[in-house]
């Protein structure tokens, strides 16, 4: 009997060249990243996007080229919180442009896409896989500083699949704040990217008290100290306190970037600490 040969048009080999093409598009587009920084929190309502958006755009500000990627599908809010709701990035047939906010900071989201932000999106994994995949491997981030993502809360499809699909220089910044039950579920976080692998950035504790802008006194009206004791239980750098100030919640509802308006304010302060320490730890600009 004759030995059978593989046909040439095989499905099974073009599939695998193309899954080939599609891996060196993806690990040509990270190598021209210099770090990465995934945004998590295993609690939702920390302030996570919020904390994002400042990093990325006061990374932006000391002159870096940053990227933003939003793969929160089912509630992407970085829109809104630059003022770039409604606006839809050109698409070619083999790439994406970001959204330019500044000459040195560019974004993308699924809130460009969706035609109405009314609309619940209803996708089960691989359809989310399939996005992510998509916002790095077609979406044209050129050659940045830092790429910031922006990730839904929870250890779920969506930071498992960045995670996996970034690359070398990946870490992970880590937001919660004080309370004790947020600070349970952000544990959680801590022991999934030491599962995956992914150097932790650090802690950061948002909300942390509150400084009356008349007296300068600090309350802490949800308590404090809760992130920076799971930093010394779970031997993680602590990154530093952002208090509550009402407008940071303004900012965000109104597209105007805190960090940028109020530039004094002692939660402004507390973030450039924590952009201080992401410089020191070798997240520079490209000169």
């Amino acid at each position: 009997m004759k030995d059978l040969k593989m046909a040439s048009g095989c499905p099974g080999q073009k599939n695998r060249g193309k899954q080939e093409e599609k891996n060196a598009k993806l690990h040509g587009r990270m190598s021209r990243i210099k770090n990465k920084l995934v945004v998590m929190s295993g609690k939702g309502g920390v302030g996570k996007s919020t904390l994002a958006a400042n990093l990325a755009v006061g990374l932006s500000l000391r002159g870096c080229q940053v990227g933003l990627l939003d793969v929160d599908v089912h509630g992407p809010s970085i829109p809104r919180l630059l003022s770039l709701s409604g606006e839809k990035p050109h698409a070619d047939h083999d790439h994406l442009e970001p959204i330019s906010w500044s000459r040195n900071l560019w974004v993308m989201s699924l809130g460009f896409l969706i035609p109405d932000d009314n609309e619940a999106v209803i996708w089960r994994g691989p359809v989310k896989m399939g996005l992510i995949r998509q916002f790095l491997q077609d979406v044209s981030w050129g050659d940045l500083d830092c790429l910031i993502v922006d990730c839904p809360p929870g250890t779920g499809d969506e930071p498992l699949t960045v995670l996996q699909m970034l690359g070398d220089n990946t870490r992970a910044l880590i937001v919660t704040t004080p309370q004790a039950v947020a600070v349970d579920d952000v544990r959680r976080s801590i022991s999934f990217c030491r599962d995956m692998n992914t150097p932790i950035l650090g802690i950061v504790e948002n909300m942390s008290g509150f400084v009356c802008h008349k007296c300068g006194e600090h309350l802490d009206i949800f308590n404090s100290g809760g992130g920076e004791a799971l930093a010394r239980e779970t031997g993680t750098d602590f990154l530093g306190r952002i208090p509550i100030d009402p407008e940071i919640v303004r900012s965000g509802d109104e597209g105007y970037i805190y960090v940028k308006t109020h530039p004094e304010s002692p939660s402004t302060q507390s973030i450039n600490s924590i952009l201080d320490r992401m410089t020191l730890e070798q997240l520079v600009c490209r000169q």
